[in-house]
């Protein structure tokens, strides 16, 4: 047994937890690295990206602050998947592999997930990985139209985006060829290759300072100590099977998520058999991405101070029929799963909220990203370009705390400023504020939605593929409170648009998006008047609103 490892195993438990926080704080730096280096606004501003490090077995022992839970447990699913088509023992000094093979890693074409192998004093010691969204990888682009995940961009199968330092320049001009956007893509594609150093170097440092020579003995720790933790919070939780029905817009039709969830001693079972059959359009959600955001939900309620790694997640098991809507068969279309998938911690808070009682949050109106495309570029020139946009629905209300306005739970990331949009593309941003009555009411208001106004840089028309939800199913509420607004999509001069697929922005007019709120959570006539008082004071809501749903008079 290396000296290392055996000084590590013996180690106190406050050293072992100093090099825990350590290893946290390393992909936090490479994440960091990713946002400074990154050339889109996605990555740059929003944090639409993942980071972490894995040992030598492809466990994921620690993850960075920064980043989404669909990137983060998906790239803790695909990390196995380059260790078979790349055995540890062929890795080499300045190699890196690549793949956005939605059903091997994060669901969808647009996201790369990357993975670097990690050297100390000549030895392999540990892999970092990381997964970017791409803004634009080809064909019809991140949309639901397609019928065929074909059609929807350029598959990179696992294979080598550089070795021994040498980048593999047939891949990058293959990419650069088929974007809409080369430069970005390029750009965040040496920005992953950029933050995996970076993540090497601090870990190198890192061993050297703690005397170790590997993971070995730390990530077993991790592992062993993050899984005991959870299975002893799922130990009290009330044991028993919940059922509880989600229900989205969908395409061509509603779509159900149907979850029987089975609490037992030491693991959550959540299985998806009943949900709605896979799609014909891109909204079909991979079984990878199913389980990322369904053991979010349900480590967001029964752990969730216990470090997310696969020891943590390892007592969740998630599971759904080949075939349906969230494990479709190849070669579905699946370049808009966000949609749905965002909807399935709602469902796995449904289920745990009748064993938790008094727990959780009322349903979120989620996220609203919109891709945007124009003819002309800054100068008036012909130039095709592409813009992909974050903004947020309102959070469901919690069970003691009113929802968060314009939050883009569950997925984590940050509305991008107006300006860095507007440098980015020439669009102009002519409204972006938050959407009063939207919220859903309750004795805790859900989260207010946001209302923006959008047009191409001098009138040029624009055409937008909409990716939306909650118009028709808006978040409902929980133990009494009211559903939040729905959303609505439509043209400044009042033609309504549907809330998917490519519709134009006709010249000289402008795109208006009405974000959905939040569920409330309890009866709204038991809601605080000082609390109606400061909603009306900051206008959230209205007198007609406090008045007939409140019953609130001045």
């Amino acid at each position: 047994m290396p000296k290392g490892s055996l000084r590590a195993r013996r180690a106190d438990p406050i050293t072992r937890q100093i090099l825990w926080n350590r290893l946290i704080a390393v992909t936090e730096e490479q994440a960091t690295t990713m946002v400074r280096a990154a050339f889109s606004p996605p990555v740059r501003e929003g944090g639409d990206l993942s980071a972490g490090v894995f040992d030598l077995q492809g466990r994921m022992l620690a993850q960075a602050v920064t980043g989404t839970p669909g990137h983060v447990n998906t790239m803790m699913l695909a990390v196995p998947h380059f260790i078979e088509a790349f055995p540890v023992e062929t890795m080499r000094p300045g190699d890196a592999f690549i793949t956005n093979d939605p059903w091997i890693a994060s669901g969808h074409l647009h996201d790369v997930t990357v993975l670097t192998p990690t050297f100390h004093r000549r030895r392999l010691v540990g892999l970092f990985a990381a997964t970017v969204h791409i803004v634009d990888v080809g064909g019809r682009g991140m949309g639901t139209d397609a019928r065929e995940v074909y059609e929807e961009g350029v598959l990179i199968p696992p294979m080598a985006l550089a070795r021994g330092g040498r980048l593999n320049e047939d891949l990058l001009t293959l990419l650069r060829a088929n974007s809409r956007e080369p430069l970005q893509l390029e750009g965040d594609l040496l920005a992953i290759l950029a933050a995996g150093e970076e993540g090497a170097r601090r870990l190198a440092e890192t061993l050297e300072e703690f005397g170790e020579t590997d993971l070995a003995a730390i990530g077993d720790h991790i592992i062993d100590t993050s899984r005991a933790a959870t299975e002893h919070a799922i130990a009290r939780l009330t044991p028993g099977t919940y059922n509880y029905t989600g229900l989205t817009d969908g395409y061509e039709a509603p779509v159900q998520l149907v979850a029987r969830m089975t609490v037992g001693s030491h693991r959550v079972l959540i299985d998806f058999a009943g949900s709605s059959p896979q799609s014909r359009y891109g909204i079909n959600v991979v079984l990878n991405y199913t389980r990322a955001y369904t053991s979010y939900g349900i480590k967001c309620m029964v752990a969730p101070d216990v470090p997310n790694n696969s020891g943590s997640l390892a007592p969740f098991q998630v599971t759904a029929p080949e075939g349906s809507i969230l494990n479709p068969r190849r070669p579905a279309a699946v370049a808009a799963r966000h949609i749905i998938g965002h909807a399935l911690p709602d469902v796995a808070i449904g289920c745990l909220a009748q064993a938790m009682p008094g727990q959780g949050t009322a349903e979120s109106g989620m996220m609203w990203n919109p891709y945007i495309r124009g003819p002309r570029g800054f100068d008036g020139s012909e130039r095709s370009w592409e813009m992909f946009y974050f903004q947020s629905g309102g959070m469901g209300a919690r069970a003691d705390k009113d929802g968060l306005d314009a939050t883009a739970f569950p997925a984590g990331i940050k509305n991008i400023p107006v300006e860095a949009s507007e440098v980015a593309a020439p669009v102009v941003f002519w409204r972006k504020e938050l959407r009063p009555d939207s919220g859903g009411p309750g004795r805790f208001r859900g989260g207010l939605g946001q209302l923006v106004e959008i047009a191409g840089l001098d009138g040029q028309p624009l055409r937008i593929q909409a990716m939306f939800d909650r118009v028709e199913n808006p978040a409902r509420g929980r133990h009494g409170g009211v559903a939040g607004a729905p959303g609505i999509l439509r043209l400044r001069s009042g033609p309504s648009l549907r809330a998917k697929g490519q519709q134009d922005v006709p010249e000289g007019d402008r795109l208006l998006l009405e974000l959905p709120g939040g569920g409330g959570w309890g009866d709204p006539l038991s809601r605080d008047r000082e609390a109606i008082e400061d909603d009306l004071s900051e206008g959230l809501v209205s007198e007609t609103q406090a008045r007939e749903v409140y019953g609130y008079e001045r």
